[in-house]
Formats: structure tokens, C-alpha cells, sequence
């Protein structure tokens, strides 16, 4: 697991920790200092811990002009235990929503396992962003983590999405993809 780094690409257009409006602004990374882990396995220095024990993130596009932001996800999302999807809607949407952004992409390729609790934080997040046209997508989650995604119902609240070689689009492109996408699926 400490081979698997966040999506660097992107750095050149847009890097978190040097974004004031981030909740990760003047974050300081090692290179070379493994400490955090999901259970007893060490994960690449990059993620961003934000309190959960079990899934890190990395923020790869915030645009406020567009609104919209694409965070990549690491590790296991479990609700059950860790109450993840509280952490992740308190310490990371909702400092992006009070500066504007209302649609999200969670590239969850890197998520091993989905554990479910309530599904209150998610209807409440989707509620917050719907009310400004904005959605929540879930961006090639593996195949038996959507199942039990689907199966706790929380597809209703963040969409479920496969895009293969996303890597090769530029945010913006890809954002264009996703929300011309979702515009089509509600036609």
C-alpha cells in the first residue's frame, strides 16, 4: 500500500496545501516518512489524514470559479466503526462548500472496502449541493465496494461512476465529462 501515491498530474494547475481556501493549506509532506497507515500497512506520505484511522484523501482540483472539486480517496471507508463519511463531510465538504463549491468528485479507485452505518451524512451532503445544483459523483469505486455501497442505498446520494482512463483528462475536462454526464441522465 505505500506504493500507491496520490494523482500527481495535476500539481502544475492546482496543489492543496497552497491553496488558502483548502483545509489542508500549509500542510508540510515528507518524501521519505511513512507514518500513517490503514490497520498495520504504511501508506505513501501524500495522503491527507483528516480524522479517520481508515481512509485518507488527497485533494487534486479546487475550482471556485467553477465549483466544483475532485478528491481522490485512499484506503477503507468504513462508517460502521470510524464514521468516515462524518469526517470527510465536516472537515473536508464542508470547508469547500462555505467557499462555494458544490459538486464533487470522489475517485474512490484506491477504496478497498465500504463499511455502512447511517446514511444521515450523506442525505444531509447531498441535500446541501442539490439546493445549489450541485451533485456528489463516485468515480470508479472496485466492483464489491459498490456493492455494498448499493447495497446500504447510498447510490441515491452520491452517484456511481466508471470513467476509464480518466488520468488523461485535464480537471476541467473531466469535470465537463462527469457533469455533462449526469445532465444527460437526467434529461
Amino acid at each position: 500500500m505505500h506504493d500507491i501515491e496520490p494523482f500527481y498530474n495535476w500539481r502544475h494547475i492546482y496543489v492543496s496545501e497552497e491553496d488558502e481556501r483548502s483545509p489542508f493549506y500549509g500542510r508540510a509532506y515528507s518524501e521519505f516518512e511513512f507514518s500513517q497507515t490503514v490497520y498495520n500497512y504504511y501508506i505513501h506520505p501524500q495522503w491527507d489524514a483528516f480524522d479517520s484511522r481508515t481512509l485518507y484523501l488527497k485533494v487534486l482540483m479546487a475550482d471556485y470559479e467553477e465549483k466544483y472539486a475532485i478528491i481522490e480517496l485512499m484506503g477503507e471507508w468504513n462508517d460502521a466503526i470510524e464514521n468516515d463519511i462524518m469526517f470527510l463531510k465536516r472537515e473536508v465538504a464542508d470547508t469547500f462548500m462555505a467557499e462555494g463549491i458544490t459538486k464533487f468528485v470522489l475517485i474512490a479507485e484506491n477504496v478497498l472496502n465500504f463499511h455502512s452505518s447511517d446514511k444521515e451524512y450523506y442525505q444531509e451532503w447531498f441535500d446541501e449541493v442539490t439546493e445549489k445544483d450541485g451533485w456528489i459523483v463516485c468515480l470508479n469505486m472496485p466492483e464489491q465496494t459498490q456493492h455494498d455501497f448499493k447495497g446500504a442505498r447510498l447510490h441515491r446520494y452520491i452517484e456511481l461512476m466508471d470513467i476509464d482512463n480518466w488520468r488523461v483528462y485535464k480537471p476541467f475536462h473531466l469535470f465537463k465529462k462527469i457533469d455533462d454526464l449526469l445532465s444527460k441522465r437526467l434529461e
